[in-house]
């Protein structure tokens, strides 16, 4: 028999054999389990994590554990990752030391994919470790068998957990857990991850009723340090504008030929595309060189990946489709083509080079332009001093509730308050009190007071003796048809009401507007006649269009890396680090005007082109300012200013009008969140739109029939009925809330734009010039070019940019007026 923690001999001989060893962190896990605590695991990509978490399984099955007595049965582990294709590969990697150790394991996945025989199979004859993901899971627990099923469950492995804990799939596998830890209360929690700035977010979120106490924090040993750096430009400048780096692309080909496998990281499929061409366009020896991006078919990435795990490709151009990406160990070079957003997501890419502990990863970043530049040398320090950031977890859906207490009625009746004791067990949703849940509950059963009338949205009933129950068996099949978290974003057809299509925008765009909106695409300016199913209809504008347009979604800097920024601004000392070029525009900067420090608000006003413009530095990131600008031009509209455009980048915003702005605190209190946001989300499409998401999610809309799956168009076209339905006889319904909830929370990035407001209550400086700053230049570059996908219009913007940094950069103005506020 074994003590407490000690690494089987089996094991031990198999690590041993491999001449590995077992390493602090892995041993750590297992005495976690050994004694019955729950277990998080921190560990740089390389360490071993997921074996980590498998080891206490594997002891679990040796002889020397078991120690005479029979080979467990039934199902005794389960992972769950945020990826099909990682649970495919966690077998593969499973499977070699359960066989080379000669262990009783049988190991299966379970996805969307899984022939439904053996989906039955598995429910009677479970294996005893299943590799799921968090939608499979939930639909496993809908079955009449789950009790049974997950009586004998002694462990779950969560992997990458940070890539979906904060988000409503996160929320979908807490309330998971609550109900397998119901079905078996013994049942030991561990989860796994490279990147996590602050652990005991985790903790709470993994352990029961939130116990940080229960939950063992196990901290991986230290790897060797990465070899990051800042890829510059031979001759010529950095950029002043533009995201594409063609500059670099020469560079490129020396480094793809002077490396094995090359993973090339953009962060979207527009400038993926785009850096593929330009790479194949330099590659004169033909090397192979691959992309791989979520908007290609499943046959062409699997092509792909099969091609890289045989190592036949020199270079792969990919976006976050394969930030947790399987491990290719051939990979020795990662390239982040623009900014990288956020260390964390920067250290799971780099990680994806060598995967190895005790060799370190070479990555190079690619600044686009000079701010990229500057968010690249904050996320290089933030790499090197082992700072991470991430996004902060928030309550737990109530569509997601909807759902679960959907799934559970499916298995079988249930009691109210036992149900609630499960629901609220969860860190995400201990917020629910009895009165939320018996909404959640009535709505489930009735729809709501609006729809109650409707036989098909009764789906559970109260019996007499206070239990719940289905309805009518039908309803089982229906949920586990269309139970699931993940609603595919739309394109909008833009048109005109003649039916002459203009193209295609991406539907949260689309959303963001309202009847009378003007904006920019294919090259003309549109007014907004209507958002109806999946269709734009506009008209030619009699005046200039006043939101940009865009294509592609945009990852926002992070808070950490823009807090940064700012720091390294502020730090005139430390601005000999940078090339030449930059450090000039910041000295340039500073000298005609002010620069963005610390917890102030820079806001500058200057003429051009005969018109007012005003640049607010606020480092919020892309989304946030793209609202900021939503609400600042209604405000001008209001004030008499005559607004006529803005711009957004993740670093600034810049708004013109007729007239100048004299007050921009007036223009930035803090009343803008309760009157000009809550107009532009009812006026425009935005609530109707995060409406549809937690109709399919709460089951109330139906995206599948037996045989038949609805279209966009037909989904769209059933859930905004309902809406209007409800906000006409039932404006408070559930469902309007949790669509309030979702539009404030991810649409509109608005706690980032709450922090604008803050720094601006406390400090503006406001700089009015006589002419544009250097600090204004990539903004200003880029007015009117915003509707083309990143790189296509990067030729024009480098020529713009130029022209107007001649102008920024001329030494003769006289000193700037300070108005502060």
């Amino acid at each position: 028999m074994n003590s407490q923690g000690e690494v089987p001999p089996e094991i031990a001989a198999w690590f041993a054999a491999r001449d590995w060893r077992v390493r602090r962190h892995q041993s750590e896990m297992l005495a976690a389990s050994d004694a019955g605590r729950h277990a998080l695991l921190v560990a740089d990509t390389g360490a071993g994590k997921t074996l980590a978490g498998f080891l206490p399984t594997l002891a679990a099955f040796c002889p020397s554990r078991l120690d005479g007595a029979a080979v467990p049965e039934g199902l005794h582990t389960l992972y769950v990752s945020p990826l099909k294709a990682l649970a495919h590969d966690v077998q593969r990697n499973l499977i070699a030391p359960i066989e080379e150790i000669g262990l009783p394991i049988r190991v299966e996945t379970r996805s969307g994919d899984t022939p439904s025989d053996r989906k039955a199979r598995q429910r009677a004859r479970p294996p005893h470790v299943l590799l799921t993901t968090p939608e499979s899971l939930s639909l496993l627990l809908s079955y009449p068998e789950a009790p049974e099923l997950f009586r004998s469950l002694k462990r779950v492995v969560i992997d990458e957990v940070h890539a979906f804990a904060t988000g409503k799939r996160g929320d979908l596998l807490a309330l998971s857990l609550s109900r397998l830890q119901a079905l078996s209360p013994d049942l030991e929690r561990a989860a796994l991850s490279a990147t996590l700035a602050d652990p005991d977010d985790y903790r709470g979120w993994l352990a029961p009723w939130g116990d940080l106490d229960s939950v063992a924090l196990v901290e991986g040993e230290q790897g060797a340090d990465p070899e990051l750096e800042i890829l510059l430009p031979r001759v010529e400048r950095i950029p002043w504008s533009g995201h594409a780096a063609t500059w670099a692309i020469p560079q490129l080909i020396e480094q793809i030929k002077a490396h094995r496998t090359t993973l090339v990281f953009t962060n979207t499929r527009f400038l993926a595309e785009y850096i593929f061409q330009e790479l194949w366009n330099a590659n004169e020896d033909t090397l192979p060189i691959g992309i791989h991006h979520g908007s290609l078919s499943k046959e062409a990435r699997r092509k792909v990946e099969g091609a890289m795990a045989r190592g036949e490709l020199r270079a792969l151009v990919c976006t976050a489709s394969l930030d947790l990406g399987i491990d290719w160990g051939d990979i020795d070079l990662v390239v982040q083509m623009g900014a990288p957003k956020g260390s964390s997501r920067l250290l799971q890419r780099i990680g994806r080079a060598n995967h190895r502990l005790d060799q370190p990863s070479e990555a190079l970043l690619v600044p686009g332009n000079r701010f990229e530049f500057l968010e690249a040398f904050a996320a290089q320090q933030a790499v090197r001093e082992g700072q991470r950031d991430g996004e902060a977890f928030r309550p737990g859906g109530l569509d997601v509730l909807a759902q679960h207490v959907m799934a559970v009625a499916c298995a079988g009746p249930f009691r109210e308050e036992a149900l609630l004791s499960e629901v609220r067990s969860s860190l995400s949703y201990a917020w629910v009190d009895e009165a939320v849940f018996a909404r959640v509950l009535d709505f489930v059963a009735t729809g709501g007071y609006a729809l109650r009338s409707y036989d098909r949205f009764r789906r559970i009933v109260r019996e007499k003796d206070g239990t719940w129950r289905l309805t009518h068996p039908e309803h089982a099949a229906r949920h586990r048809l269309n139970a699931g978290i993940i609603v595919d974003a739309e394109m909008l057809d833009v048109r005109f009401r003649n039916g002459r299509s203009l193209g295609k925008v991406e539907e949260g765009f689309g959303a963001s507007l309202e009847v009378g909106d003007t904006f920019r695409f294919a090259g003309m300016d549109l007014e907004v006649e209507s958002l109806k199913d999946l269709d734009l209809i506009v008209r030619a504008a009699k005046r200039s269009a006043t939101i940009p347009s865009y294509m592609g979604q945009r990852m926002p800097i992070s808070t950490h890396l823009a807090d940064r920024v700012r720091e390294m601004l502020s730090d005139r000392a430390g601005w000999a680090r940078f090339p030449d070029d930059v450090r000039e525009w910041l000295e340039v900067q500073d000298w005609r005007s002010h620069l963005p420090a610390p917890g102030r608000l820079l806001v500058e006003s200057f003429p051009h082109r005969e018109l007012a413009y005003t640049s607010y530095y606020t480092f919020e990131g892309w989304p946030a300012n793209q609202s900021l600008g939503m609400l600042i031009t209604r405000r001008m509209e209001q004030r008499g200013l005559g607004p006529l455009g803005f711009v957004a980048t993740d670093y600034t915003l810049v708004v013109w009008g007729l007239k100048p702005v004299d007050d921009p605190a007036a223009l930035l209190s803090p009343d803008i969140l309760t009157h000009e946001f809550v107009d532009w989300v009812q006026q425009s499409y935005l609530l109707r739109r995060a409406f549809r998401e937690v109709a399919v999610i709460s089951g109330l809309v139906e995206r599948q029939q037996p045989g038949k799956r609805k279209s966009g168009r037909q989904v769209t076209f059933s859930t905004d009925l309902i809406y209007d339905v409800l906000r006409k006889y039932e404006p408070d319904h559930l469902l309007i809330e949790a669509a309030w909830a979702d539009a404030r929370a991810r649409m509109t990035d608005i706690d980032r734009v709450g922090d604008v407001l803050d720094r601006a209550a406390r400090e503006i400086d406001h700089v009015h010039l006589e002419r544009i700053s250097p600090l204004s230049v990539p903004a200003l570059s880029m007015i009117g070019r915003e509707s083309l996908p990143s790189g296509a219009a990067d030729d024009d913007l480098l020529v713009e940019a130029e022209s107007l940094a001649a102008m920024a950069m001329r030494l003769d103005a006289p000193e700037a007026e300070d108005d502060p506020a």
